[in-house]
């Protein structure tokens, strides 16, 4: 089951102005860690721990594309300091620090383009859904990159490509740097589906063996809430990136357009199995109540076969267990016997009946 994680959002920011920075997530104690990568296709430099002053609006002309990897979002003074100093919109940073703002892309002329979309993580302790706030915002040369504190950057394989060689990250600019951290944040979700799949294999195993129960109804629902929510998830960035293809910013290179043409078919690809997936679970739950109402109606045939064969052993012993003297079968000495047979032979005659009918 997905982290369901409610702040009481409209609390916190009622009666508030637009733009006003209020953090909207659960309490984290660490301080934003900030990390400033500057590379281009020749060299890279990498600064752990940048202090706020250290982050500025890179100087039209530098050579390097200026990637500032904000960890943690919990601290106004810092997300309001990075905006100053990049000349942000209020209404970005209030996005920025809102954890449940949905997937979304905001274009502002031809300065800057906003994307917050989630990250989804499997926790394997608690056998459910993490999600991580996630916002990307797009300048001239340079990309501020905001995630949830949490023990790992989860844009550390980008940072390790481009440590590693003069790649196509190292070759491109920023534009490129913001498909490339889109596409890890999609490769994830590649991940959940696989682990539901693979549950949903194992589920539908049980339920076709009859080796299914109460929980594995619960385990069918807690599936579909997940999907329910992934898809909510998933479904929004086929329109961000349907906005980040049609909308002619000069922020996006022509260069650029092919890669976030396949990260759109493998957005659609993951729609599209999520759809498959929610159909199976209906599926998988009409088949178990299937079984169980074969079941019940087994039991009840069971029951019903053994009420049909004592009914008129009930009805003979019911006879002789009046108590009148005007009956001559009681005082015959083997009278006994006799009804014990009679009533064998019933018993066995219906058996035989009702196996040639086929109710047995």
């Amino acid at each position: 089951m997905s982290k369901h994680r409610h702040y009481r959002s409209a609390e916190k920011t009622l009666g508030t102005s637009p733009g006003t920075l209020t953090y909207v997530g659960q309490e984290i104690e660490h301080q934003t860690e900030i990390k400033k990568i500057e590379y281009n296709e020749r060299e890279y430099h990498i600064k752990d721990g940048t202090k706020l002053s250290s982050c500025t609006l890179p100087i039209p002309g530098t050579p390097y594309v200026n990637w500032l990897d904000v960890d943690g979002i919990h601290e106004p003074q810092v997300v309001s300091a990075i905006g100053q100093q990049y000349h942000l919109h209020p209404l970005i940073l209030e996005d920025v620090m809102n954890t449940e703002q949905k997937p979304k892309i905001d274009l502002y002329d031809d300065t800057v383009v906003f994307v917050t979309l989630k990250m989804l993580h499997h926790n394997r302790q608690q056998q459910e859904l993490d999600v991580e706030h996630v916002s990307l915002i797009l300048g001239q040369h340079y990309l501020i990159s905001f995630q949830e504190e949490r023990t790992k950057d989860i844009f550390e394989p980008v940072i390790e490509r481009i440590k590693a060689s003069s790649g196509k990250t190292r070759r491109n600019d920023a534009d490129y740097l913001l498909y490339a951290l889109m596409d890890v944040i999609v490769d994830h979700y590649f991940l959940i589906t696989e682990r539901i799949g693979e549950k949903m294999d194992e589920l539908e195993e049980h339920i076709v063996n009859q080796q299914a129960n109460q929980q594995t109804l619960a385990t069918l629902y807690k599936l579909k809430r997940e999907l329910a929510f992934i898809r909510r998830t998933v479904y929004p960035l086929r329109d961000v990136v349907g906005v980040l293809l049609r909308e002619e910013s000069t922020l996006i290179k022509h260069a650029t357009l092919p890669y976030l043409r396949d990260l759109a078919d493998h957005i659609n690809q993951i729609i599209e199995t999520l759809d498959a997936y929610r159909e199976l679970i209906s599926g998988l739950m009409d088949v178990y109540y299937s079984i169980v109402n074969n079941r019940m109606n087994s039991v009840m045939k069971t029951l019903t076969i053994v009420s049909a064969i004592f009914i008129p052993l009930t009805f003979i012993a019911g006879i002789y267990g009046m108590n009148f003297d005007n009956m001559p079968e009681l005082h015959t000495r083997t009278g006994y016997f006799w009804v014990l047979l009679a009533m064998l032979v019933i018993a066995v005659g219906e058996v035989i009946y009702f196996k040639r009918r086929g109710w047995m």
